[in-house]
């Protein structure tokens, strides 16, 4: 019985020690050094081989060792066993210290201050509005999300919540799914934490831009998405930032991963680029989170945070 660690566009090299170092007494592999495939009951992921999975005749589970599943759900392939998701309180404080960051640049024009800093430049950029002033909008109401939520209330911002069912926050206005459009109608800067699944692909397009509100304290709405590069449409993106439909964006996420050299998004005066490390974990956390996973399913306990493959998520 062998956990096997695949990992790709990662350095397994620093994972498997950690693992070893954590469990000296189990049986720890990393791909493609897979040694007899039988004997792999466990496997913890990072866009895997497709069709790999499906190579192990004695797999009892699969670990994401990232907070969404897309990558392992696409594999046509995938054998019929429990399928969890990291959940870990440090990878949802950073990714909560992301989207508080980028919120508060957006509303102080730190990138234009940025700018005028390098002109040496001594000037006041107007208005200078409040956190209060500013609507912001969160899609994504699961643990990523409502943690995002309650920091950008304790920092004054006047925010609402959007999610494919209605959840009820304390203190906070939320919409669901028929009601997008006044959610939009109400959000200055969008703050996109949806994970991918086939009724979010490419939501974040022109026809949701033009439904963002217009006549906020930013001149112009603001997306930040942190969620699955799926989610967005970045041709889109660019010419709505161009035509003044969009004012800025703050993207850790992209269609392609790492985002290639050629595209337009790296050298765009209105977009910010972060490497897909919005929620960056610690990494013995997320060690000793698949561990607890293994252990408890050899005990015949459920994964703690199991993903539902009909929502995705």
């Amino acid at each position: 019985m062998a956990l096997l660690l695949c990992i790709t566009q990662w350095d397994v090299a620093p994972w498997l020690d950690r693992l070893r170092r954590l469990a000296p007494g189990r049986d720890i592999r990393a791909w493609p050094e897979v040694g007899n495939p039988a004997d792999i009951t466990y496997v913890a992921v990072w866009k895997q081989p497709p069709g790999l999975l499906a190579t192990f005749p004695n797999l009892k589970g699969i670990i994401s060792l990232g907070a969404g599943v897309d990558h392992v759900l696409s594999d046509p392939t995938l054998p019929d066993v429990p399928l969890c998701r990291v959940v870990d309180g440090n990878l949802t404080t950073r990714m909560s210290e992301w989207v508080v960051m980028h919120a508060l640049i957006h509303l102080r024009h730190q990138r234009d201050y940025d700018l005028l800093q390098r002109q040496k430049l001594w000037r006041e950029i107007m208005p200078s509005p409040a956190a209060q002033e500013l609507r912001v909008g969160v899609m994504g109401l699961g643990v990523l999300g409502l943690d995002a939520i309650h920091k950008l209330k304790i920092m004054g911002f006047d925010v609402a919540g959007w999610s494919r069912t209605l959840k009820q926050i304390d203190g906070i206005r939320t919409y669901a799914d028929n009601d997008l459009d006044a959610f939009l109608a109400r959000t200055d800067l969008l703050v996109c934490l949806l994970p991918l699944t086939p009724e979010t692909k490419g939501l974040l397009n022109r026809s949701l831009f033009e439904k963002l509100a217009h006549d906020g304290v930013l001149g112009a709405p603001v997306l930040m998405n942190a969620g699955r590069g799926g989610l967005q449409v970045e041709k889109d993106i660019l010419t709505c930032l161009d035509e003044g439909v969009l004012g800025a964006a703050t993207l850790d996420v992209f269609e392609t991963e790492p985002l290639p050299a050629d595209s337009p998004l790296w050298s765009h005066p209105a977009v910010t680029v972060t490497p897909h490390n919005s929620a960056v974990s610690d990494e013995d956390a997320v060690g000793r989170f698949v561990l607890r996973q293994v252990e408890r399913h050899e005990r015949g306990l459920p994964f703690e945070a199991p993903v539902d493959r009909n929502r995705h998520y």
